[in-house]
């Protein structure tokens, strides 16, 4: 499966689509089935994405990370009254999160992160230059449109990741 954020031009609402491949996604596309779910727009394009490099055809290369800085909430006692940035999750959501970060862990555990060495890493994989082998790292929206443009294909992963040299 590929996870695409997607726009539509109408209205420029946000959402997300998942699909079998990259192909999938064109042919949906062309037949004109995929709509906002917010104003029914059918004119939609991809948003910009972090990418990851499938190897070939099913076979998926690794992932790219995104980094969050949350910050505590201000104290009641800062503010004077009680303030929280924390949203109520149903525990059926929450389990199903819980799932997806650890198939996200397990794949994560078997890439090999390249850091911003990313494109050129994928280029090399895509182009049999090097092993194919699982790789994450980071790209810029340029970079990704021009893998994609290649026929490497790019997916994002559903959880941010703290790259290695972040983590303590």
């Amino acid at each position: 499966m590929i996870v695409f954020d997607l726009v539509c031009r109408d209205g420029g609402h946000q959402f997300e689509g998942w699909f079998g491949s990259s192909t999938d996604y064109e042919k949906q596309l062309q037949a004109g089935l995929i709509d906002c779910p917010s104003c029914g727009c059918t004119s939609v394009d991809k948003a910009v994405m972090a990418p990851n490099v499938g190897i070939k055809g099913n076979q998926r290369a690794g992932s790219q990370p995104v980094t969050t800085n949350a910050q505590e909430p201000a104290s009641a006692d800062e503010v004077g009254q009680s303030v929280s940035n924390q949203v109520a999750v149903s525990a059926e959501y929450q389990e199903l999160i819980g799932k997806l970060a650890q198939a996200q862990a397990k794949m994560l555990e078997q890439s090999e992160w390249v850091g911003s060495d990313f494109p050129e890493q994928a280029r090399a994989i895509h182009y049999g230059e090097k092993d194919i082998v699982p790789i994450h790292g980071t790209a810029s929206a340029e970079d990704a449109a021009e893998l994609e443009d290649e026929g490497i294909e790019l997916t994002q992963l559903p959880l941010p990741v703290t790259p290695p040299e972040e983590q303590n």
